[in-house]
């Protein structure tokens, strides 16, 4: 009888570990799907030219060797767009939770979902050119002055989804471990309260930056599309799949930032320190 039951157990068990192993496949073909509709791959790679871009500056302000001596195959390596897109990957997994991603990817699977996106990719690939930055941030006085409606439409889109203190709290935590980076590699001495008093000193210089990056960059991206577009996309956003996705997202970009920062920071604690040799 004992024989019995312990043969029904193992059977049960077995079956329900094929159970949750199907389960878990499904759900990670459903991720893989939601990565594929947002095109995390191109904005990943967008953000490695950025990177790329702010390295060069970190080097040239901070290291005597920052324009040559292999600094910038070290700021390569670190943004790796495979091990970048992996993190964010996992983040977003992982933050989605019990979320259902199925509402999310008929959203940015659809035409006009997928439109927003390559707007979106556009105007993030024109800010590289930081004359087209200025240029976009001048034109958005100039259209506040006017009373352009579209800005009506932006900023209902960054207060519903409380852009601009994410991005706040994502580059002040960014900052932070970059701190952090050169503090462990020995390029700084300074205690965990000094690091925060001075990353929070930046505080409103980073809010003020945000909420005119954001704007400036939204306006750009989204002045093709129409009215019911628009009001379509603050929908989603306002719906509780779209507030799981973009808090999912947040927490996995922020994540993918943080450690990259912190590799940053301790690779140019690392070249401060063999300059001193």
């Amino acid at each position: 009888m004992i024989g019995r039951m312990l043969a029904g157990l193992v059977l049960a068990l077995g079956m329900m570990s094929q159970a949750w192993a199907q389960q878990g496949a499904e759900r990670g073909a459903q991720i893989d799907a939601l990565i594929a509709a947002l095109r995390i791959g191109d904005t990943v790679a967008l953000m490695r030219e950025e990177g790329l871009v702010f390295g060069r500056e970190i080097g040239s302000d901070m290291l005597a060797d920052g324009e040559s001596d292999g600094w910038p195959a070290v700021v390569s390596r670190i943004y790796d767009t495979e091990k970048m897109q992996a993190l964010v990957a996992q983040g977003l997994g992982e933050a989605l939770d019990e979320a259902d991603p199925a509402p999310m990817i008929a959203f940015f699977a659809s035409p006009r979902g997928q439109e927003i996106i390559a707007l979106e990719l556009a105007a993030r690939r024109a800010f590289l050119d930081p004359v087209v930055e200025e240029g976009a941030r001048e034109r958005l006085e100039m259209r506040r002055d006017e009373d352009d409606p579209l800005l009506g439409h932006v900023d209902r889109l960054i207060e519903d989804s409380d852009l601009i203190e994410r991005n706040v709290s994502g580059a002040l935590n960014a900052n932070l471990m970059f701190y952090k980076g050169l503090v462990d590699g020995g390029a700084l001495e300074m205690s965990q309260d000094e690091i925060l008093d001075d990353v929070w000193s930046q505080e409103e210089a980073v809010r003020e930056d945000a909420q005119g990056w954001l704007q400036s960059f939204l306006m750009m991206a989204y002045d093709p599309l129409s009215g019911s577009d628009l009001e379509a996309y603050a929908a989603f956003y306002r719906s509780a799949e779209g507030r799981a996705l973009n808090r999912a997202t947040f927490t996995a970009f922020d994540r993918m930032y943080e450690e990259i920062s912190y590799l940053l920071g301790r690779a140019v604690a690392e070249r401060m320190q063999s300059e001193r040799l």
